[in-house]
């Protein structure tokens, strides 16, 4: 095992273990003891890192509360505080974030359709940017405090940029602030289109990012909050067995799919 503090790739194991059960090293070079853990988002946690990521990902999926999580745990014999699972969440979801945002690029269709949702942090109103393609995959999304041209521009950047393409038609809704923005960013010929019955199905949409948050009694800073919308909206893309419009998706397949997507996405925050 390389060391994580010197590079070094000659390493001894020491023979000793962690109270948790991790190997121990010792660096040939630099005299330094580490184990598996080290340098990793796991370093120095309580528990093991299997349960971890477990804690981690359940926070993200499904639509409990901080305590009815760590309740479902203790009743396994693990003992963590609500506080305890959000600081690992903050520390475990941006690794996760990027390499989900990566499987997009090439992939979404010509035919966005963007809208606004009202998001309340810490009692005040903020926006959080969303677009879906015509099948329903996510584009992207952007947690912004205002609502106006800067925002976006922003969110634009953003899509254009994590998708690594430029959509045909966008349907928004009658805001005056995206003709322009999509005449900036995504060009001239991008056909926009204000259609309350097109756009119903982004708007639809918002719920599971809305049913997910509401258990957490609402979101208590701007950094937590859009670390935290994006995290969701990235995993409940990732799981999405319908990829294609009308397209049928039997139930067993879904249950394979998850089960698959869900190992994966487990060993890939070890990786992270």
């Amino acid at each position: 095992m390389q060391c994580p503090h010197y590079g070094a790739a000659k390493t001894n194991p020491s023979g000793h273990k962690t109270a948790l059960g991790y190997r121990t090293f010792r660096c040939s070079d630099g005299k330094h003891r580490f184990n598996e853990r080290t340098a990793t988002p796991f370093t120095n946690l309580p528990l093991p890192t299997a349960v971890v990521r477990l804690v981690v990902l359940w926070w993200l999926r499904y639509k409990l509360s901080p305590r009815d999580r760590a309740e479902m745990f203790l009743v396994r014999g693990l003992a963590f505080t609500h506080e305890t699972g959000r600081d690992w969440v903050a520390r475990c979801a941006p690794r996760i974030t990027p390499q989900l945002r990566a499987k997009r690029q090439g992939k979404v269709g010509g035919s966005w359709r963007v809208d606004e949702a009202y998001v309340r942090i810490a009692g005040r109103g903020h926006y959080l940017y969303r677009a879906i393609d015509r099948a329903g995959n996510l584009v992207d999304s952007l947690l912004s405090k205002t609502r106006d041209m800067a925002a976006a521009k922003q969110f634009f950047k953003g899509a254009k940029k994590v998708t690594g393409c430029k959509p045909q038609k966008v349907t928004t809704d009658g805001h005056n602030s995206y003709p322009r923005a999509i005449r900036s960013i995504l060009g001239r010929k991008v056909l926009r289109r204000t259609n309350r019955y097109l756009n119903n199905r982004i708007e639809q949409d918002h719920r599971g990012m809305k049913q997910r948050y509401y258990p957490m009694r609402g979101l208590g800073n701007f950094a937590g909050a859009a670390r935290f919308c994006r995290a969701c909206d990235e995993q409940r893309s990732y799981f999405r067995a319908r990829t294609k419009p009308k397209e049928t998706v039997s139930m067993a397949e879904q249950r394979r799919v998850f089960r698959q997507r869900f190992a994966a996405l487990q060993e890939s925050l070890i990786a992270a």
